[in-house]
């Protein structure tokens, strides 16, 4: 029984043994700045999941709250956004366009995944804040969009889209 009770103690003092911290596992490069890029987290991902989902659904209130209002913002017809009212009457033009056209509002989120910049070796890089979020789109159309999301604190920063029509 006492070897027992020795055998167990000494496995109870092994597993609470510190454990050494892992390298931060990265690949690819950033040209001049000397990052690499680590995945980032589900929960960013989640975010990008709201956004997304209020924008199809039109909700602009709860789209407002997950959009910085000192932003840039991209749009794939290279018109910039740089705070959530501008952003969202984009959103909304394109609506009311789709509507003219007899066009479906919709797309089929076709994958997403978060990424983050390791810190740079020479400077401060504004890609450095948060974590990134890359997704592809398909639309009701068939046109394919590849946008980039910068997301800090759960908000929307930085937001890129580039189309391919679907010809």
């Amino acid at each position: 029984m006492k070897k027992i009770i020795l055998y167990g103690l000494v496995g109870l003092f092994i597993s609470c043994a510190n454990q050494q911290k892992c390298e931060t596992v990265s690949n690819g490069f950033i040209e001049g700045t000397g990052q690499s890029v680590t995945l980032g987290s589900e929960a960013t991902v989640d975010v990008f999941k709201a956004i997304d989902k209020a924008w199809l659904e039109r909700d602009y209130y709860t789209l407002a709250s997950l959009i910085s209002n000192e932003g840039n913002f991209t749009h794939d017809d290279n018109s910039v956004s740089t705070n959530a009212d501008e952003f969202i009457a984009h959103i909304e033009a394109g609506y009311q366009e789709s509507i003219e056209k007899n066009e479906e509002w919709g797309w089929i989120t076709n994958f997403a995944f978060s990424v983050k910049p390791t810190k740079s070796e020479t400077g401060d890089y504004a890609n450095e804040n948060g974590e990134w979020v890359c997704a592809r789109f398909t639309g009701s159309n068939g046109d394919v969009y590849e946008e980039w999301y910068q997301i800090v604190n759960g908000k929307l920063v930085t937001w890129s889209s580039a189309k391919r029509e679907n010809k």
